[in-house]
């Protein structure tokens, strides 16, 4: 009997076809297995890790399908599954040590073996889990940011974000040193109102934190220029001593929000502090301004820096 190259690969196909409903069949039927699957215990425990630092074997007989018993055989083998389990369910047998019990893991099975699994009993006895004393920290949080306006607009104060600040949790040499947590770069181009969004907080090796995200906002205007010259000023100067300042003027360009219902910089002062000039090294001060009305955004200085020389008082 002859059989041509087609012939023999309808054959193989069919011959294929019918392994493939085969295998199907076998694999949706019920059997009878121990299957063993290892864990890690994720709980809230005040003062200690949110997560164990070691996995347990849980292992049982099961009544289950073909395809869970070969998944059940890769995770055997592969990454622990991470339970996320109540704190009534974690005892505590004393330090860092907690401990579950097959009565505890009755209510996990279907997570741990998988939705169609059955469990006749459990082989495993008690699991132990350590989780590791934590101290805790509150840190403000510092947003880091590119904003670039589009033309006659600015930023009216600084950015904020809610949460302001997160608590830390770790292990106190990891958290001693740490002052802040910082934002991942918000970068916004072309900005003509207000904005405000979502932005994950950067990644401290070793660290949990209270929040992964925090919400940020950023209050525009849209501004005016007023150009002016202005005097500078010396304040908190000892009776028995004169600051000169040089130079006594200065050319202030200030921002101002749009519309205006007059002139919000008449008021505005900008002196030189003493005590700044004597922290400086080689008299030369930038100078300071007083608190300025909501209506002005910012201004530009210039020169922005001054040369101070004291005299005694004659």
């Amino acid at each position: 009997m002859n059989f041509s190259g087609r012939d023999w690969t309808v054959f193989l196909l069919s011959l294929l076809l019918a392994f493939s409903i085969w295998l199907l069949h076998n694999l949706s039927l019920k059997y009878t297995e121990f299957l063993q699957v290892p864990v890690r215990v994720r709980c809230e425990i005040e003062g200690h890790a949110d997560i164990s630092t070691n996995s347990g074997d849980v292992v049982a007989r099961c009544q289950t399908s073909g395809y869970n018993v070969i998944r059940s055989s890769r995770k055997k083998k592969g990454k622990p599954v991470l339970l996320h389990v109540d704190r009534a369910v974690l005892h505590h047998r004393g330090g860092e040590t907690f401990f579950m019990t097959p009565d505890d893991l009755k209510e996990y099975a279907h997570l741990i073996f998988g939705e169609n699994a059955v469990v006749e009993y459990f082989l495993t006895d008690t699991l132990f889990f350590r989780f590791p004393y934590e101290v805790h920290k509150k840190v403000p949080v510092y947003p880091v940011h590119i904003l670039r306006y589009a033309p006659q607009y600015t930023g009216t104060g600084d950015m904020t974000v809610e949460p302001d600040s997160v608590v830390l949790y770790g292990e106190p040499s990891h958290i001693a040193d740490i002052d802040r947590v910082m934002t991942e770069v918000i970068r916004l181009n072309d900005i003509k109102s207000n904005v405000h969004g979502s932005v994950r907080l950067e990644h401290v090796k070793g660290i949990r934190m209270s929040a992964d995200n925090v919400h940020y906002s950023q209050n525009v205007t849209r501004y005016v220029e007023i150009s002016s010259v202005v005097s500078i000023q010396s304040r908190n100067v000892p009776q028995d001593k004169e600051l000169m300042v040089y130079p006594s003027t200065a050319e202030v360009t200030f921002r101002c929000a749009f519309p205006m219902s007059g002139d919000p910089t008449g008021n505005i002062r900008f002196y030189i502090d003493y005590n700044d000039f004597m922290q400086s090294l080689d008299g030369k001060c930038t100078v300071r301004a007083d608190d300025l009305p909501g209506e002005v955004a910012g201004y530009e200085i210039r020169p922005k820096v001054f040369d101070c020389v004291v005299n005694e008082k004659i």
